[in-house]
């Protein structure tokens, strides 16, 4: 059990050493995005960090004793707008306010324990893993709801979505949520046979 801990440590140390702490004093509009969003879901502000990087994405790591902490990568501030940005914090928080890492970790050590059980094991396992993923399907849509309860709006959050989809800086004026609401119901009516409600 020493590779969580040193895991975790190597990550802390990473994203320390290798991204930007945002401040009051250093880049403090995110800084005041983060403020809003955490006191509307009534958590402790967590640290924040951007990190230099070419795939849209953000982060959060609830490191055992210490301070949370979310990042979010260069591209993904470039991409999106200011409340679209305290959508994405707010998703990421809706994770530490439900305390998903613990349980995300605590699934995954059943899983394995699961595999060295002679015989049934590896079924047991994956059967683990099957239930795993339907929960942090569930979880990701009970952070788009933190989200959404934040920023109020429907129409951020589904264009953050869309955005992360097949967004970029030089395209973001020309898409729209409407559009993409259409694209996603022709989705819904393309996977409403018994092989597509499989498959989605």
């Amino acid at each position: 059990m020493l590779l969580g801990p040193v895991s975790e440590q190597v990550m802390l140390l990473e994203n320390i050493g290798t991204s930007v702490l945002v401040t009051e004093n250093q880049l403090s509009d995110l800084h005041q995005l983060m403020v809003e969003a955490a006191n509307i879901l009534c958590i402790e502000v967590p640290d924040l960090y951007v990190r230099q990087n070419p795939v849209p994405n953000a982060y959060t790591l609830a490191i055992g004793g210490r301070k949370p902490f979310v990042v979010l990568h260069t591209s993904i501030v470039e991409l999106l707008t200011p409340k679209e940005l305290q959508a994405v914090l707010a998703h990421e928080m809706g994770h530490l306010k439900c305390d998903h890492g613990i349980w995300l970790t605590f699934a995954n050590i059943l899983a394995l324990g699961a595999y060295s059980i002679p015989g049934l094991g590896a079924i047991i396992a994956q059967t683990f893993e099957e239930q795993l993923f339907r929960w942090v399907r569930a979880a990701e849509l009970t952070c788009d709801r933190a989200a959404l309860l934040v920023v109020q709006d429907p129409k951020v959050v589904i264009s953050v979505l869309m955005k992360l989809a097949g967004g970029c800086p030089s395209l973001a004026g020309q898409l729209n949520v409407d559009a993409f609401l259409e694209q996603a119901r022709s989705y819904d009516a393309a996977s409403s046979s018994p092989l597509g409600w499989y498959l989605r």
